[in-house]
């Protein structure tokens, strides 16, 4: 489906196809995108046509991801229509995107990173403390799932899939006293107002990733990655190679609770590093910095040393 299709209008040429998935936040990341590349370009937005790709990952509702294959869900079919010519650029929130891509496909670059944070939205009070003992919070996350054992063993965590709207509706109307959302996400629909609380990443690590835009393509399209260059946040890009060289030191997926978030402070970027047990009751971590010129090595050394020091069951092993 091609989002940039209107009756009646003179067509504009196309120059860049962008393929996304069709959430709202999907389409909101796909959208700002194609503003930035469109003034990069100086062409008219229509000029980077949107094509609204099914995944996988939209169509499993029943169970974690974890059970039916992983974060790649969310990407399986956008990256297929990449390497078949069908789009030449696709539009991910980073933290969906697999550790391994396929051959052929890299990350090209970045938006500049939004608020990495979780939010905490409940039904009453503030706060994970003002959550009651025995609380129900849905989650499909097992990083989020795992903190919430590790700080509050008490709740009781279930599993909650669907969009931010959907799971705002549960805690809504009792379904469930609270779920975690990302904080970027629920600030780019303009919904921020419904975060009961902030969750400080000194007790709460977010995703790799998280709440950064990511966007892929071709290897072999100098034209497409030269026009990413020219929006990429360098930043963003130092901290993600970073914390995607951790997750893939400890092979890490859907199945293992990790989370990592690395910082760019002046000429050094400094990762923090955490691998938990499923029910949140062991956890190793880990906290360096190097030039930011060593982003990745450092996400490999962390990684690696993490998986030497975690418990044996946090990994899988």
């Amino acid at each position: 489906m091609n989002e940039n299709t209107k009756s009646g209008s003179k067509p504009v040429p196309v120059r860049l196809r962008i393929g996304t998935r069709g959430s709202p936040l999907a389409l909101w990341q796909a959208h700002a995108v194609q503003a930035a590349l469109a003034t990069a370009l100086a062409v008219p937005a229509e000029a980077i046509e949107i094509n609204v790709i099914r995944t996988s990952g939209d169509q499993i509702q029943d169970r974690a991801l974890a059970e039916a294959g992983g974060k790649g869900l969310f990407t399986k079919e956008i990256e297929e229509a990449l390497l078949d010519g069908r789009v030449d650029l696709a539009v991910h929130s980073a933290k969906d995107v697999a550790t391994f891509l396929p051959e052929g496909l890299h990350l090209a670059g970045y938006l500049p990173r939004a608020d990495v944070r979780d939010a905490l939205i409940q039904k009453a009070g503030k706060g994970l403390d003002a959550l009651p003992a025995g609380a129900r919070v849905g989650t499909a996350s097992l990083r989020r799932e795992a903190q919430l054992r590790r700080l509050r063993p008490d709740l009781k965590v279930e599993l909650l899939r669907g969009n931010v709207h959907t799971r705002l509706a549960k805690v809504r109307e009792g379904d469930f006293d609270a779920t975690l959302l990302a904080l970027a996400g629920l600030t780019r629909l303009g919904m921020a107002d419904a975060a009961s609380a902030v969750l400080d990443t000194a007790d709460f690590l977010p995703a790799v990733g998280q709440g950064a835009v990511a966007i892929e393509c071709r290897v072999t399209d100098p034209d497409t990655n030269a026009a990413i260059a020219a929006i990429a946040c360098r930043d963003t890009g130092i901290a993600l190679d970073a914390e995607r060289a951790f997750l893939t030191a400890l092979d890490g997926s859907c199945r293992t609770p990790i989370a990592g978030l690395a910082t760019v402070e002046g000429d050094s970027v400094r990762l923090r590093g955490l691998v938990m047990t499923p029910d949140g009751s062991d956890a190793a971590e880990i906290a360096e910095r190097a030039p930011v010129s060593e982003a990745a090595r450092l996400g490999t050394a962390c990684g690696e040393i993490l998986r030497a020091s975690a418990p044996a069951r946090a990994l899988g092993l």
